[in-house]
């Protein structure tokens, strides 16, 4: 029996289920990758602010900015990376990534000036560019081997940014000290973490890379055909867009939303493991509609579905209200990230699903630079409710758009 986790020879049904176990374990060890690049590099950013605002004198839109900076170096790494992927394989620009990351974020904890931080922001968001879209081209490689599994191998390697959340709710508040830039040990703690999930997900890299290696000259008759042109899907990329304006306002300011609205230390972790916790399960989920949906319809059922779970914080400040809506946002929006994932493996040939990737992830990165600024904006102005309103009203408009498009190719 091959141990080939992509092995796409037929096998009888009991050999097939003794391999899926393995494929779901790699899956699993890969998607420790995401928790580096949006758990620990992006997302633990929403527990450090408003520690770091209020020790640095930033207004909203300042401690925005530095999501921003990290956006603008995640799209950087998307628009660089195409051209890279042609010169290294995907599994060493995945490890390479996850380095990168682990002494950029060591790197924040040593300082305190604002630049400098903007700048390490900018650095960290393009190495986890280089982790995110690897990863994801290898996470789609690894579903192809197993069309049954693709939705639920997919959700995975993307709800694994979950395990990065959860983490972070936990390291933050125990490191982050009661003296003057007590915020720069919990830098520290991230690092440490980011190293530990690095040593699994890179050697899980390795074993997909090594696979694919195998079988490659088997899909190459396949990576001959035409790939449809951006054009043909710019509903999915417009739709995909406004998810990335409206889901960075949320895990950028929520947990600043429910500081201010007096709830708790104790709370808000509370709030942000649930959150974390919803993510990691997401892919169960979610893997059905990730399988049969192979236009739009996932995306506008995800951004509908964040919508309301960004609204309801803004309308509502009970602590069970604020639960429902991490919950509902936890167990959706890295599905939402999965789906655009999904649909590239539909809709084009596996040799452009890099192309593809990169072209979901430029539009990505645009949203959330446009995001922190304009809702941290809004937020100075009008308070930090009325920025999640915007961003409720966003991800509606971005469900109307991917709704209307339409699947490039059958079945």
């Amino acid at each position: 029996m091959s141990s080939n986790p992509l092995e796409t020879s037929a096998h009888p049904p009991s050999t097939n289920s003794a391999q899926r176990l393995p494929t779901l374990r790699l899956a699993a060890a890969l998607s420790l990758g995401s928790a580096i690049a949006l758990g620990f590099a992006r997302f633990a950013y929403a527990l450090l602010l408003p520690s770091m605002k209020l020790d640095l004198g930033w207004s909203f839109a300042q401690a925005g900015a530095m999501n921003t900076a990290n956006a603008l170096g995640y799209l950087l790494g998307a628009l660089v990376f195409p051209r890279a992927a042609r010169r290294w394989p995907a599994g060493a620009l995945f490890a390479g990534g996850c380095v990168l990351t682990a002494l950029l974020m060591a790197g924040s904890g040593l300082l305190a000036d604002t630049h400098a931080l903007l700048t390490l922001r900018v650095l960290t968001g393009a190495s986890s560019a280089a982790i995110f879209i690897s990863g994801g081209v290898l996470a789609a490689r690894l579903a192809s081997a197993r069309p049954r599994d693709a939705g639920l191998i997919l959700g995975l390697y993307y709800g694994g940014t979950g395990w990065g959340i959860v983490a972070s709710s936990v390291l933050v508040p125990m490191t982050i000290l009661d003296v003057a830039h007590g915020w720069q040990c919990a830098w520290f703690a991230l690092a440490v973490a980011c190293a530990l999930f690095a040593t699994v997900a890179i050697g899980a890299a390795r074993r997909i890379e090594r696979a694919h290696a195998g079988v490659a000259s088997a899909s190459h008759a396949s990576d001959n055909a035409v790939a449809p042109r951006w054009p043909a899907f710019v509903a999915m990329l417009a739709g995909y867009g406004l998810f990335g304006v409206g889901y960075i306002g949320y895990m950028t300011f929520i947990v600043a939303l429910l500081r201010n609205a007096g709830m708790s230390a104790a709370v808000v972790t509370g709030f942000y493991l649930l959150l974390g916790a919803a993510t990691v399960v997401s892919a169960r989920i979610w893997s059905t509609l990730l399988d049969r949906m192979r236009g739009g319809q996932a995306l506008a059922v995800l951004n509908a579905l964040l919508a309301v779970a960004t609204l309801l914080p803004a309308l509502f400040t009970q602590p069970w209200v604020a639960f429902v809506s991490g919950t509902l946002f936890g167990a959706t929006f890295l599905s939402a990230v999965a789906s655009t994932t999904a649909f590239v493996r539909h809709n084009l040939p596996a040799s452009h699903w890099a192309k593809g990737i990169s072209a979901f992830t430029i539009v990505f990165a645009f949203g959330q630079i446009v995001g922190p600024v304009v809702i941290g904006w809004v937020s100075d102005g009008a308070g930090l409710a009325r920025g999640l309103v915007y961003s409720a009203l966003l991800l509606a408009a971005g469900a109307v758009l991917a709704a209307c498009q339409k699947a490039l190719r059958g079945a």
